[in-house]
């Protein structure tokens, strides 16, 4: 069990009402407006307190035409609930064993840069396996500005500028969460609440 996962785990664990959404999951698969009703809260806060829950594996989400359902995945919360102890003991008096998670991160984000973008910063093509789309995503979309708004025709040619696909580079933008959409303008999302690669496997 790596570092960022045990942290992710209990990020994702540290507010009361993904502890709640988790509590009604116990009881079977319910989709985001349901779960909203019976927390009191609206459908997009469920959609943003998921996200933390799917990033750190807690939960599992299906599409059915335009409803998401959630579930749990109640592997991962038996096998997170005593990695943090494993991760201690088994890295007790290795001065490295935090730095080399750490190392091994940044090697597989350089080398996914180095592999599917051109010398000219060009995206060869999206990665087909998810932990290496979303560092390439990161990389694009962390070249644009915080805290200002663009307009969608602003965005499809920034995006252009690394990848023909604007369409769906920006689709995936907004579905892990990197930027938000209101009124066809676009922004980033606080850093906080992108997807994590890191801790995927």
């Amino acid at each position: 069990m790596q570092l960022d996962k045990v942290v992710a785990y209990h990020k994702a664990l540290a507010d009361a009402t993904r502890i709640k959404l988790l509590i009604m999951l116990a009881e079977g698969e319910l989709n985001g407006q349901e779960l909203a009703e019976k927390l009191g809260v609206t459908p997009a806060t469920v959609t943003h307190h998921a996200t933390k829950l799917r990033e750190a594996s807690l939960i599992n989400e299906r599409r059915e035409k335009n409803t998401i359902y959630f579930s749990l995945n109640h592997y991962f919360i038996k096998s997170n609930a005593s990695a943090a102890e494993q991760l201690i003991y088994r890295n007790a008096g290795t001065e490295r064993g935090l730095e080399s998670m750490e190392e091994s991160s940044k090697r597989l984000q350089d080398s996914v840069i180095r592999n599917f973008f051109t010398a000219e910063g060009k995206l060869k093509h999206i990665p087909a396996q998810h932990k290496k789309k979303l560092i390439a995503l990161q990389h694009i979309v962390s070249q644009l500005t915080r805290g200002q708004k663009y307009t969608e025709k602003e965005i499809n040619v920034f995006i252009k500028g690394f990848h023909d696909d604007f369409a769906t580079i920006r689709r995936e933008f907004i579905m892990h969460q990197y930027m938000f959409r209101e009124n066809d303008i676009y922004e980033l999302n606080p850093q906080e609440m992108w997807a994590k690669w890191e801790t995927l496997t």
